[in-house]
């Protein structure tokens, strides 16, 4: 089973940049369309941002032009930069392909202070 590791999390102020990475324990990336979720507290998990494996990537509308996905499929390694932080993106961050047909990792917690 694959194992998908984020990391990359903290705490940030208003305006911030923050950096995600995911590391996958095979190469999955190059066959499969790999995205990023978020899952605020008390809210449910969603798809923020996902790139094809071809290179193609959607942002939802909260995070358009503020967040850049990229990965790198040598490394097994899944970016997300995040840029122009605000109190709202406040999460713990996931990746997983899209649709999500991995087992979860643990997630890492983004935080963004006002």
């Amino acid at each position: 089973q694959v194992q998908l590791v984020e990391s990359g999390g903290g705490l940030v102020q208003d305006g911030g940049s923050l950096r995600l990475s995911c590391t996958a324990s095979r190469n999955i990336f190059s066959i499969n369309t790999m995205a990023w979720y978020r899952q605020a507290p008390g809210k449910q998990r969603d798809l923020i941002a996902e790139i094809s494996s071809g290179g193609s990537t959607y942002y939802e509308d909260s995070v358009k032009g503020r967040f850049t996905i990229s990965k790198d499929n040598r490394k097994n390694t899944l970016y997300l930069q995040m840029t122009s932080l605000k109190p709202e993106d406040t999460a713990v961050y996931y990746c997983n392909t899209s649709p999500s047909t991995r087992a979860w990792g643990q997630g890492t917690q983004v935080t963004v202070s006002s």
